[in-house]
């Protein structure tokens, strides 16, 4: 095998605006199965945008970016659809800013060789593959922001914004930086939080940063992503959560609620609740676990919430469209809760 004929046709990233799925899942609500499910999951994310005062939040795990969906969760951030993102760090580090950077993601196969792959330097995501050199690099950015950043704990919000700002001031990110996840959200001051940073090439980059700075360093507050989220949910009490996949992002987006308990907040369960999974709800882990199940915990109303058994390449461009294209996202504004955030820090 050679490298360079491995690493040839990109993966496409899929344009919600070109296709308006409208009737198609509305005639899904007619079926039966996870169509029907999906057709209402739709019509609750198409509700959430229409609650002009609640606020939207967005949760992903799971290979997303490298699989073509970048294009519609920054559609949904430039269409205020999307108030905040709770991430893996793979999804926002290791593929939205390794694309920002200019690298991009291969159509490849799972039917191939991996001792060969290793050999060439190919990671190999399912059937996407990611030249590893590159990847090095995405590390070696992360280090290069931490060993300009003042000493002292950040939140990873707070760190993400810096890297927002790097793409922002550095011209050769011109072009690669428009659809841009992180880029985006720095622009239109929405947050993004990865409770787990260090797991993704933010961990790499870090740890060299530290290695090189052992008395006195950057380094990630876990909790202050905790507390930095539970004040937007008390300052912003209606909320709606649109998961994707599972996972940490999911658990820490809705033990919010149960946060503002014990800080004695008076704040309401989150009023609408989405999550596509193909994660098994019978084995007691948390990715299949249902939203109603959530509810006997305090963190989720069971009014308005739908779980989809389904991949979220197929489900999630569909929830997103019809959403998008309904157009009741028109009517919604700017939150900006980095603002708001940054300013109760520069206060305290």
């Amino acid at each position: 095998m050679n490298k360079s004929d491995l690493l040839k046709d990109t993966i496409q990233h899929i344009d919600i605006k070109k296709y308006n799925v409208v009737p198609m899942v509305d005639a899904m609500n007619e079926m039966a199965f996870q169509a029907r499910n999906l057709a209402r999951a739709s019509r609750i994310f198409a509700d959430l945008q229409a609650d002009k005062e609640c606020s939207s939040y967005l949760t992903l795990a799971g290979s997303l970016i490298s699989a073509g969906l970048k294009h519609v969760i920054t559609d949904l951030v430039k269409s205020n659809m999307v108030d905040a993102i709770v991430s893996t760090g793979a999804n926002i580090v290791d593929q939205d800013f390794f694309e920002a950077l200019g690298f991009k993601h291969y159509k490849g196969t799972q039917f191939t060789d991996d001792q060969e792959l290793r050999k060439l330097a190919i990671d190999r995501i399912y059937d996407t593959y990611i030249d590893e050199a590159e990847l090095r690099i995405c590390d070696d950015t992360i280090a290069i922001i931490a060993n300009s950043l003042p000493h002292r704990p950040y939140s990873s919000r707070e760190f993400i914004i810096e890297m927002g700002r790097y793409l922002d001031e550095n011209s050769q990110y011109e072009t690669s930086r428009q659809n841009s996840i992180i880029w985006n959200c720095y622009k239109k001051g929405i947050p993004i939080f990865i409770p787990a940073f260090s797991d993704c090439s933010a961990g790499f980059g870090l740890v060299h940063h530290q290695y090189h700075n052992p008395e006195s360093h950057v380094s990630i507050d876990s909790v202050k992503d905790f507390l930095e989220i539970t004040k937007l949910k008390i300052q912003y009490p209606e909320s709606g959560i649109f998961m994707i996949g599972g996972g940490v992002p999911k658990n820490f987006v809705q033990d919010i609620v149960v946060a503002t308990e014990i800080l004695n907040q008076d704040a309401p369960m989150h009023k609408y609740a989405i999550q596509i999974t193909v994660a098994d709800e019978r084995d007691g882990a948390l990715s299949g676990s249902t939203l109603k199940e959530a509810c006997s915990w305090g963190k989720v109303d069971t009014v308005n919430e739908q779980m989809v058994w389904a991949e979220a390449t197929i489900a999630f461009p569909l929830i997103a469209g019809y959403a998008w294209h309904k157009g009741d996202w028109k009517a919604r504004t700017e939150k900006r809760f980095n603002d708001a955030l940054d300013k109760v820090a520069v206060t305290a």
